[in-house]
């Protein structure tokens, strides 16, 4: 656990959203209790990868566009392809509709370009 993410209680390789950081800083007890049933949920026998695909897909359902774009980058991490993200959300539009799925899509696009960008970043040169 560092400084920036109190209560964490899931070793993560990206810094947990500002807003959260304050919110746990605010109410540690609301945060762990939160972060607790997300690892409550985690056991199972599907992989991460899997894990982080279907909650792209409940992010579309619910219209969560901060939580799509954790996702997805948990999701790359995990190993998924743009391919494969940009399927989870394509099975959304006929139960979600199109406007959701198109933003959910620009979205995941987005997340998709700043991991580049962060890449590119962190190399010092062009990101693959």
């Amino acid at each position: 656990m560092t400084d920036d993410q109190p209560g964490a209680t899931e070793p993560t390789d990206t810094p947990l959203p500002k807003t959260f950081v304050r919110f746990a800083k605010r109410f540690p007890k609301l945060a762990a209790a939160h972060q607790s049933m997300g690892l409550a949920a985690d056991e199972g026998p599907l992989d991460k990868k899997t894990q982080h695909l279907i909650k792209i897909g409940i992010c579309l359902g619910a219209g969560l566009e901060s939580a799509m774009r954790s996702h997805t980058r948990r999701a790359i991490q995990a190993g998924a392809t743009e391919a494969e993200l940009e399927q989870a959300v394509m099975l959304g539009m006929t139960t979600c509709g199109f406007p959701r799925t198109v933003a959910a899509w620009a979205w995941i696009q987005e997340q998709i370009q700043r991991n580049r960008d962060d890449a590119q970043t962190s190399s010092g040169g062009e990101a693959p």
